[in-house]
């Protein structure tokens, strides 16, 4: 798993790409959201585009990162998920959790607002 990370405006970027399992991984994911939210950034979007496969660990560190953003009063919000990753969402309902995007533009400007 490769995680770039930059902050746009008041969002917080997290590029993934690899497959999003436990392990390591998840660690530096947890850890990469933790620290912009340190940091005072609680917008923040996580671009999915080159993940391959999410398992039910991933899915847990999504699920706690939402969590933790949200009670700093922010969101965490998904762009760019495959067709594959978006079918896990539906089956597992946290379609009706995550805000997703397509593009980044749109996630963007929804937290701008």
């Amino acid at each position: 798993m490769r995680i770039k990370q930059d902050v746009l405006g008041k969002a917080g970027v997290i590029r993934l790409s690899g497959q999003l399992m436990g392990g390591p991984d998840a660690d530096q994911v947890r850890e990469a959201i933790a620290a912009l939210v340190a940091q005072g950034t609680v917008q923040i979007v996580i671009d999915l585009n080159d993940v391959s496969w999410v398992n039910s660990t991933g899915l847990g560190v999504l699920i706690s990162s939402h969590i933790l953003v949200a009670n700093q009063g922010g969101a965490l919000k998904l762009m760019r998920i495959s067709k594959r990753i978006e079918s896990i969402f539906t089956v597992t309902r946290l379609n009706t959790v995550f805000q997703v995007f397509d593009d980044e533009a749109s996630a963007l400007s929804s937290c701008a607002g």
